[in-house]
């Protein structure tokens, strides 16, 4: 176990994300002030806003690419505006993370991608990794394809094997960035049920910055809208 020389509370004991009066810098300039934002164990919301509106760097702050300097956050249980550059790895394995561009290797199997994760996030016992990366195929429904290569799977196959790499450490949230960004709208479908079930079956808290209002409609939640410099949730 690693030892962290300031000890790590949840501003909000309900919230797996908690931000308070936060301002979001990049490259040292506020892109968004004064946010507030929490978000419950189980929940899902939407970040939207148009290109360049700061939702980018509202999520880079979540998993501590951009640094805190004003307010108060937490995720998954680490303080961001004191947290030390050494432990952002540890953050990071709390994070699910759910990319457009999948960011897959392309000529390796479905399962060198995932026992690739593992090993790097710290993993040893090779019988317990290759169980793990059954069992997240298995809840996203690609059990048996774990020898396939990547590169012969569809779009939306593509993307559940991205799913299924955020959920390999149990996160108690998930990012996800444009996740149907290329895909067509029954895939894109097909995905939002998937993460709306997850949200569900095992409490993972969920993050979707999108431009489709079409899944938003479809799939209600909380949305939360970047614009004009501010962070503000929208009906």
């Amino acid at each position: 176990m690693c030892l962290i020389k300031q000890p790590i509370f949840i501003l909000n004991k309900v919230s797996v994300v908690s931000f308070e009066n936060v301002d979001v810098l990049q490259d040292e300039n506020v892109v968004l002030s004064g946010v507030h934002f929490n978000l419950a164990p189980a929940e899902t919301c939407y970040i939207i806003g148009k290109s360049g509106s700061g939702k980018t760097s509202f999520l880079k702050t979540i998993y501590g690419s951009l640094p805190i300097r004003t307010g108060k956050a937490s995720v998954a249980g680490f303080h961001l505006h004191n947290l030390e550059e050494k432990n952002i790895p540890m953050l990071r394995r709390k994070i699910g993370m759910v990319f457009q561009d999948f960011i897959l290797f392309d000529d390796w199997s479905v399962g060198k991608n995932l026992m690739y994760i593992l090993e790097a996030t710290g993993w040893k016992d090779r019988t317990q990794m290759h169980s793990r990366v059954l069992q997240v195929l298995n809840m996203v429904g690609l059990a048996g394809h774990e020898k396939k290569n990547v590169s012969v799977l569809s779009g939306g196959e593509q993307q559940r094997v991205v799913i299924a790499r955020a959920l390999l450490n149990n996160p108690p949230v998930i990012i996800a960035d444009e996740p149907t960004g290329n895909l067509d709208p029954d895939t894109s479908d097909e995905i939002l049920y998937l993460l709306n079930r997850l949200a569900r079956e095992f409490s993972t808290s969920i993050i979707i910055a999108t431009h489709d209002y079409r899944l938003i409609q479809k799939f209600p939640a909380r949305v939360y809208k970047c614009e004009s410099g501010s962070l503000t949730e929208v009906s």
